[in-house]
């Protein structure tokens, strides 16, 4: 077992500045599976005809794929293409490099360059038919970029990656990105989980042969990223980080799933462990400085839930000083901002949330939503009614760009807001049908990582009035998918709490107490500590 990097939650609230303590951190020895010039980046082989040199730097960059560090791959390819003038996979690692399928979709400078790179490799001539196999079937993805839309081409490669795992049945690599394909060409809000099902069935069969493999572990994670099948991922996510403890993203992505879960003292430091490492590659002029935001959006929710409410405002407040310190304003900070104020229930901060106009449109949505939450909560119409408005502006600005998904991202807010406008409009009946129709709908695929939801909405509005059996039971199905949710678990012990049910009060209550950090202030569990004391 690799040491434990990170202080206990509640050491880590002594610490006057959270992030001070991160470079030291990021200095810890781990234990591990070394790569080339000491790195800490998982065992991988892949076998290429190219010259031994060229080999070594191939692997690495093959590992550095697996774990995302595509900035870092991308060089390492580059380099091989130096060492071997003739090794025409150099050019796939290139391709490869510039497509990141559980992201965004590529720009069109990164498809041109894709396509270049790809078209290079082919007048190469691989020297074997495996290695020409894996630069035809990127082909299916980068070809015919400006006639076919990306979900077509993704959907290609996928089927030509099937057949490569076919024709080449003892090559793992094979295997592992034939499961990556099936991720990525997911559709956006698919409601089935036959994709991810299949993919994680693949590498199941290579993780019992290869458990030190990156690839393998981060792309379970991502194949059980969902609250339908999360708890399957855990045996993946303790995994990973031990794997390739110098990949900032692999000490992140485990707490994907304990997110998932509610396993807060293993997001936060997985988060804290990701964060730093991401620093000392920095500090390095590795690439990559921008993937903290992303941990540090983590932290945030994993202190929310635990009512750590202190340490989360010192990570909003750090990613602020960091992206000002870098130049641009990061939309994350911004929905972070907009969740602290959401998840503390301070209305009055929600309501005037800033809207940057530098901020993207999928982030305006968020706040503007958080923004309408806020006002209704007030009991400001006007406030909440232009809020809305302001979501509705950016869903046909989207769409008449043909940018469904986002649009379908946008609309979900839209109706979210539209809901509690109608509470705030004295319509508790419309309100309560809007947000189960809501709550229905995101639960087909599940409710998003970090974010409130509309289950236990629905359940505030049915307790705020007063149907409190009623309310009790959305919070219970709500919990069932966000497990240890704090408002979850708060809601559940004030409604059975009220409905004279104490037993069941003092079993939530319990439950808060156990899944926050001792220091917390907040208010609701100084009442569940009073309570518990009476019993």
């Amino acid at each position: 077992m690799r040491k434990r990097l990170l202080p206990s939650l509640g050491a880590a609230l002594l610490l006057p500045f959270l992030f001070l303590q991160i470079s030291a951190l990021a200095d810890d020895e781990h234990e591990g599976h070394h790569h080339s010039g000491g790195e800490d980046l998982g065992n991988v082989n892949f076998p290429v005809s190219c010259s031994a040199a060229a080999q070594a730097t191939f692997t690495r960059g093959v590992a550095l794929l697996h774990s995302f560090w595509y900035e870092e791959a991308e060089k390492a390819f580059n380099s091989v293409a130096q060492q071997d003038k003739h090794c025409a996979m150099a050019h796939w690692g290139v391709a490869m490099s510039l497509w990141h399928p559980l992201w965004e979709h590529p720009s069109s400078d990164s498809l041109k360059q894709g396509w270049d790179a790809l078209k290079k490799a082919t007048s190469m001539g691989a020297k074997t038919d495996r290695e020409r196999d894996y630069i035809s079937a990127l082909r299916e993805f980068y070809q015919d970029s400006g006639k076919l839309d990306h979900a077509t081409r993704a959907g290609n490669y996928a089927n030509a990656m099937e057949k490569v795992y076919q024709r080449n049945p003892e090559d793992h690599e094979a295997a592992i990105f034939y499961a990556l394909a099936l991720l990525g060409a997911e559709p956006e809000h698919h409601v089935s989980l036959e994709p991810r099902k299949k993919a994680a069935a693949v590498l199941e069969k290579v993780f019992a042969e290869e458990p030190n493999h990156p690839g393998v572990a981060h792309y379970l994670i991502h194949s059980y990223d969902t609250p339908q099948l999360a708890a399957q991922g855990l045996p993946a996510a303790r995994r990973y980080a031990q794997i390739a403890p110098a990949a900032p993203h692999a000490l992140h992505m485990p707490s994907h799933i304990f997110s998932r879960l509610g396993l807060w003292q293993d997001d936060i430091n997985s988060n804290l462990a990701s964060v730093a490492a991401t620093r000392k590659s920095a500090a390095m002029h590795m690439g990559g400085a921008g993937h903290q935001f992303h941990a540090m959006d983590f932290l945030v929710y994993a202190f929310l839930q635990s009512g750590s409410t202190g340490n989360a405002k010192r990570v909003i407040e750090e990613m602020k000083r960091t992206t000002s310190e870098m130049g641009q304003w990061n939309d994350t900070a911004a929905v972070s901002q907009a969740s602290y104020a959401l998840e503390t229930r301070d209305w009055k901060a929600a309501a005037s949330l800033p809207v940057y106009d530098s901020t993207g449109p999928l982030a305006k949505a968020f706040i503007y939503r958080v923004r309408a939450m806020g006002a209704a909560r007030k009991g400001d119409r006007s406030a909440t009614l232009k809020d809305v408005k302001q979501i509705e502006g950016l869903g046909k600005s989207l769409a008449g760009k043909h940018k469904k998904d986002s649009s379908e991202d946008v609309d979900f807010n839209r109706r979210e807001a539209a809901a509690w406008l109608a509470f705030a409009e004295g319509k508790p009946e419309d309100a309560v049908q809007q947000m189960r129709a809501i709550a229905e709908d995101e639960e087909k695929t599940g409710p998003e990582a970090n974010q409130m939801p509309a289950r236990e909405m629905l359940a505030d509005m049915l307790l705020e009035t007063n149907r409190r059996q009623q309310a009790l039971a959305e919070y219970e199905a709500a919990l069932k998918l966000t497990p240890n949710r704090f408002n979850g678990i708060y809601g559940a012990a004030r409604a059975a709490e009220q409905t004279g049910n104490s037993q069941l009060a003092a079993t939530y209550y319990s439950q808060l107490v156990k899944v926050s950090d001792p220091h917390s202030e907040r208010p609701e569990l100084e009442h569940a500590r009073k309570l518990l004391a009476k019993n």
